[in-house]
């Protein structure tokens, strides 16, 4: 029993460190989306097709309107803009969108969850219907998985 622990404890740590050394984000794989809503946000689908004219509305209200670009970045690397002074959020950072393992994670109904609720343990607020509508969330969210396609 003490063996199986030990190798138990052993394989985590490896896992963790490789994480670490691929540069992947150990929060990547901790759903912001509490887990009594997890299943149910997941199973939420963008309604919208991933068109040009959807990407590029998608981009003009990060850009603007939603103000995604101040901490998310201009390019969704999740490095705060400048209009963030260093250390003045609270919690967690902001997401890296281009992160592979993230874009992977992550559904299009959790990041829909996220903008309606906001992201616990952050400094990020409830968007929908404060800021964006339903449809411009989707376009959103539709231009944030155009991060995961660059190389």
């Amino acid at each position: 029993m003490r063996t199986s622990w030990m190798v138990l404890s052993a394989a985590a740590l490896s896992l963790q460190v490789l994480a670490q050394a691929w540069g992947a984000d150990p929060e990547v794989l901790r759903p912001r989306v509490p887990k009594d809503q997890i299943e149910a946000a997941r199973a939420v689908t963008n309604p919208l097709p991933a068109t040009p004219e959807t990407i590029a509305k998608g981009k003009t209200l990060f850009e603007g309107k939603a103000f995604c670009r101040a901490c998310h970045g201009p390019d969704g690397k999740g490095i705060l803009g400048p209009d963030i002074a260093p250390g003045s959020l609270k919690g967690l950072l902001p997401r890296n969108f281009t992160d592979k393992a993230w874009q992977a994670r992550r559904t299009d109904g959790e990041l829909f969850w996220i903008l309606k609720n906001g992201s616990p343990g952050t400094d990020m607020g409830p968007f929908i219907p404060l800021v964006v509508t339903d449809e411009e969330a989707w376009q959103i969210i539709l231009y944030v998985r155009s991060f995961g396609n660059s190389k």
